[in-house]
């Protein structure tokens, strides 16, 4: 199934495409939309649809703007323009920016469903050649690639001088100028069997192409490095982002893969890359117990030596409280319950054993974060909670679920760092300015001073949601106050709450809630 957002100031256009195609029973599901360029850009580079259907005359950055500066970032979308002006120089640049189709208006919801078929097809037949092993292999094997996978791998280790870095790159056809660099490394990591991993090389090696910041390579069967290129370091560190949530994409279309991209600090020379690239190794080094797609730079985890990522492998509970997020508990808890299957004549003994295990591993984590378990849970040593707690299963459980999301609180607020701050000062932007249509992802990052794309990342990974989806819930979670507490119109409501299209507000509403607006107010 296929992700498409909308984007289009007319009301009308919008909720006569979002109501007439049967989504539900079609290879298709609707993402989102906008009504104008750069609210739509913004929630884009997030939300990442297969396919944009966009018109070309809106407020703010039309179509065209919107299309050309989505095909930098997300070179994989799919764009099908609308317009009202049957112009041939419309229709010219919007071949010259790659778009797939171009419907003219008025249009009928059969010629639009046609249309996404069409595209539909495409992105099939792009997704079947990415499972072409044969001409992986093929690519992999050819000279040219060896000779600047060669010169790359001596490159980001140190092995060349920088008179000759030049020389080669120029005989190799490969552009390094720029004014700053960092190194960006994925592991691909598959969950089973191998052959989704070669399909997630070949759909790297593909994007690749398409970034003409970026030079990428295999240093090994499932490391990929690339080199991100920029003018300034606020660009160099934009399109590192930029490209680590593309990788992640890319892998994520496999099923069984996931990926781990570590992003090494910015160098001003070429000769500098490899320590971007050493850098970028330890970081990626000390993650390999992640079991989950994840990006992380040397800036995130800066001055931290003798904090989390220092602590040397043992418990195995302990390497998985490290980095497990709070989704994960449930998981964590139910590998110890599992425990106690067939002990059932004997679950005091056992389930003592396991719960003062879990002490072990919490205080022992405590301890290297610099803290006291002591001092997080004051109760957690004394024999009488150990008692208590093996008493029965469901006792077992709470208290377990307890000492775990404590744990992971402290850990959480000791490797935050400075980002901690950053959260805390975009929710409270957010809850301050909800209530502006303004209010998107890139105005909410400059009012923190990040880049969107970092932005983007950092929030989505610390706060286990997409900042669009925190944002609609917040939005959500006041229309439900004012539903419930006033005699407000729907419509007035969902400008009161930042929506700017009262259709889409209660289309919103129900896809979270389940209800309509007006069914939950009489409910």
């Amino acid at each position: 199934m296929y992700s498409v957002f909308i984007a289009d100031d007319e009301h009308i256009v919008l909720e006569g495409i979002r109501k007439k195609i049967d989504w539900e029973n079609s290879n298709f599901s609707f993402a989102g939309e906008a009504t104008d360029g750069e609210i739509a850009f913004s929630m884009i580079s997030e939300m990442k649809p297969d396919i944009l259907i966009t018109d070309i005359k809106m407020p703010f950055m039309d179509g065209l703007e919107l299309s050309r500066l989505l095909k930098k970032i997300q070179p994989w979308i799919k764009i099908i323009i609308l317009s009202g002006h049957d112009e041939f120089e419309y229709a010219k640049k919007a071949i010259s920016i790659g778009v797939e189709d171009y419907i003219l208006k008025p249009f009928t919801h059969e010629e639009l469903l046609q249309s996404l078929e069409k595209v539909s097809r495409t992105l099939d037949a792009e997704r079947q050649q990415q499972r072409d092993v044969a001409r992986l292999k093929e690519e992999l094997e050819s000279s040219a690639i060896i000779l600047k996978k060669e010169f790359l791998t001596k490159l980001v280790k140190g092995e060349i001088d920088a008179a000759e870095i030049f020389s080669k790159s120029k005989e190799l056809s490969l552009s390094l100028a720029a004014r700053g660099y960092k190194v960006v490394i994925s592991d691909i990591r598959a969950k089973e069997g191998e052959s989704s991993v070669d399909e997630a090389s070949l759909s790297l090696l593909s994007l690749s192409k398409q970034k003409s910041d970026t030079i990428s390579f295999f240093i090994s069967d499932k490391r990929f490095v690339s080199i991100v290129k920029g003018s300034s370091p606020s660009e160099v560190d934009d399109n590192a982002y930029t490209f680590a949530e593309a990788v992640e994409h890319v892998v994520s279309q496999s099923l069984n893969c996931t990926v781990v991209t570590s992003i090494g600090p910015l160098v001003s020379h070429t000769s500098e890359i490899a320590a971007s690239y050493e850098n970028a190794c330890s970081v990626l080094e000390k993650s390999r117990i992640w079991t989950k797609s994840r990006i992380v730079s040397s800036d995130d985890v800066e001055g931290s030596s003798d904090g989390l990522l220092s602590l040397q492998e043992n418990d195995p509970l302990v390497e998985r409280l490290k980095y497990a997020q709070k989704s994960e508990i449930d998981e964590i808890v139910s590998q110890q319950l599992s425990l106690l299957e067939g002990n059932a004549g004997h679950f005091h003994v056992v389930a003592s054993y396991l719960f003062v295990d879990v002490i072990m591993a919490v205080s022992s984590l405590a301890e290297n974060l610099g803290g006291n378990i002591r001092d997080i849970m004051p109760e957690i040593l004394q024999h009488s909670f150990v008692d208590n707690a093996v008493k029965s299963e469901d006792i077992f459980e709470s208290e377990i679920r307890k000492i775990l999301s404590a744990i992971l609180d402290f850990r959480d607020s000791k490797i935050q760092g400075k980002y901690g701050d950053v959260i805390l000062k975009a929710k409270e932007y957010i809850r301050e300015n909800f209530k502006s249509q303004d209010t998107c992802l890139k105005v909410v990052a400059d009012a923190v001073n990040l880049s969107p794309n970092h932005f983007s990342t950092i929030f989505s990974q610390e706060c286990g949601t997409t900042f669009i989806e925190y944002l609609t819930n917040v939005r959500i979670d006041e229309a439900k106050k004012l539903l419930k507490t006033t005699d407000m119109k729907g419509a007035d409501i969902a400008y009161e709450c930042g929506f700017s299209d009262p259709h889409y507000f209660s289309f919103i509403f129900k896809k979270t809630t389940g209800v309509s607006p007006r069914d939950f107010k009489n409910s």
